[in-house]
């Protein structure tokens, strides 16, 4: 569409400027112009860009806008084909991204933990209510703490293989969380695992699964501190 016009124009400058040497080289620069247009707009598929800036301060640019389209296309292509490097240090090897340890770390009771081992266990769940412990359904575990300590996410263990205090993590439980080992029962024998639900409803939804179980321990240099609040035997 540009072209077009400006080929229009062209005649009429050259009848209304015949005796004259500046309208004849003002519509010899219009012809050039609308070659101009034409080639780009064949080129590029759009109408060609003014072909002299003029400044805010009404000079003229020495950049045209043809030139920043062309510095903007060539710059895009550079950068579509140019990946991202990683930052390079002072010898010239390429650094490589650092993480922390802490981006890994787990954490239970304000301590620091870490995985010890795993264990294939066939895991189970119980709720507080006599559906589940019958007489012993008082809200206290074997340990001496409440079920709704740790807001009720624990698990009951054979205390000759999962001590009171042993952190486990369960997949699918908590979020695969460390959780406490605070109770026992007595279909609860060697690699069982029993986790700790609400409601009934909501153990009988668990099931019965088979599981790798992780069993975790403080990565702080501390002693374990958990001491149950009634006698093993008690």
């Amino acid at each position: 569409m540009e072209a077009h016009k400006a080929a229009a124009v062209t005649p009429w400058l050259l009848k209304r400027s015949s005796n004259s040497a500046v309208p004849l080289a003002l519509g010899a620069l219009c012809v050039a112009l609308a070659g101009a247009a034409a080639g780009w707009t064949l080129t590029h598929g759009r109408a060609a860009p003014m072909l002299v800036a003029v400044s805010h301060a009404g000079h003229r640019s020495a950049d045209s806008p043809i030139d920043a389209v062309l510095r903007s296309d060539t710059a895009a292509s550079v950068a579509k084909n140019d990946p991202v490097k990683p930052p390079v240090a002072a010898n010239g090897t390429a650094q490589p991204q650092r993480s922390t340890s802490a981006d890994a770390t787990r954490w239970f009771d304000g301590r620091p933990i870490r995985p010890v081992r795993t264990m294939a266990m066939l895991v189970t769940a119980y709720s507080p209510d006599e559906r589940s412990c019958g007489q012993f359904a008082d809200g206290i575990t074997a340990s001496g703490y409440s079920v709704w300590t740790n807001a009720m996410k624990l698990a009951a263990a054979d205390t000759s293989v999962l001590p009171f205090g042993t952190l486990v993590s369960v997949p699918g439980y908590h979020d695969s969380r460390a959780v406490p080992v605070l109770d026992r029962g007595g279909m609860i024998k060697g690699h069982r695992l029993d986790v700790l639900f609400p409601t009934h409803e909501a153990a009988l939804q668990w099931g019965v699964q088979n599981l790798d179980v992780t069993i975790w321990e403080y990565a702080d240099g501390q002693p374990d501190d958990f001491t149950p609040r009634f006698k093993p035997g008690g």
